[in-house]
C-alpha cells in the first residue's frame, strides 16, 4: 500500500516549515495544501477541529497536529536519517530546548518586533539573553544534532529566517557574529544546507508581511 502524505500549511508559517524540513530530510514525497487562514478550508477544520491551525500532516487519512508533535511522528514512523537522539536523556534535553524555543525565544523575538523605544531596548536584552542560552548548546558542534541536522535544528530553524527579517525591519542586529559566534555560524550552516536552502519563503514577501503585522501594535503604542 502506497503511503499518502498531505501537509496543510501556509506559505509563510515558520512552524509548518519545520515539517517541510523534516519531510525533505527524510526524503518523503507529499502533497502540499496551502491554506488561507482568513478563509479556512473545510478539510483543515475537519482535520484540526480543536485548534483550527496549520500545520497538519495527514498520513493515510489520519491527521497529526502541532509542529513539534509532527516532527516526532515523522521520526518514529520513518527511521531513515534520524532526527531525535536515541539516548533517552539526550532526547529529553532536545525536547526541553525545543519547548524553550517556542515559549521563550519566539515570544521575546516577537516582543522586539512589536515595540519601540525603551520597551524595544528591554525586549532586545531579553531576546539576546535567551539566544545566548541556546548558543551554549552548540559548543563543539556544527549543528544542535551534532554533525548533521536533527530535531532541535529543525525546531530552531525559524530563527534563521525570521531573525534576519526582524533585523532588517527594525534596523538593528540581534545575532552579532562577535557576541554570538556559535549561533551565527550555525545559522549559516543550517541555511546553506542543500536540503534546507530551497525551502525558505520569499524574503521580500516575508518582510512586507511582518511590517504589516507590526503596524497596529506600533499605532497602539503611540495612542497610549
Amino acid at each position: 500500500m502506497a503511503e499518502e502524505l498531505k501537509l496543510f500549511r501556509t506559505w509563510s508559517s515558520p512552524f509548518a516549515l519545520r515539517v517541510v524540513h523534516a519531510l525533505k530530510i527524510k526524503g518523503l514525497e507529499y502533497e502540499t495544501i496551502f491554506e488561507d487562514l482568513s478563509t479556512k478550508s473545510a478539510s483543515l477544520l475537519q482535520y484540526n477541529p480543536v485548534n483550527k491551525k496549520v500545520p497538519v500532516l495527514v498520513h493515510n487519512g489520519k491527521p497529526i497536529c502541532e509542529s513539534l508533535v509532527i516532527l516526532e511522528y515523522i521520526d518514529e514512523t520513518w527511521k531513515q536519517c534520524p532526527l531525535l537522539p536515541r539516548d533517552p536523556y539526550d532526547k529529553a534535553e532536545a525536547r526541553f530546548w525545543a519547548k524553550f524555543g517556542d515559549e521563550k525565544i519566539f515570544s521575546s523575538i516577537w516582543k522586539v518586533l512589536i515595540t519601540q523605544g525603551k520597551q524595544q531596548e528591554e525586549a532586545i536584552v531579553e531576546a539576546v539573553q535567551n539566544l545566548k542560552l541556546i548558543e551554549e548548546q552548540l559548543k563543539d558542534k556544527k549543528f544542535f544534532g551534532g554533525e548533521t541536522i536533527g530535531y532541535l535544528d529543525i525546531a530552531f530553524g525559524w530563527t534563521v529566517n525570521l531573525i534576519g527579517i526582524l533585523e532588517e525591519i527594525i534596523d538593528q542586529k540581534l545575532v552579532d557574529e562577535e557576541k554570538l559566534p556559535l549561533l551565527s555560524a550555525w545559522m549559516q550552516n543550517f541555511s546553506d544546507d542543500p536540503v534546507i536552502k530551497d525551502c525558505w519563503p520569499p524574503r521580500d514577501k516575508m518582510i512586507v508581511k511582518f511590517q504589516v503585522m507590526r503596524e497596529p501594535y506600533l499605532k497602539n503604542l503611540v495612542s497610549q
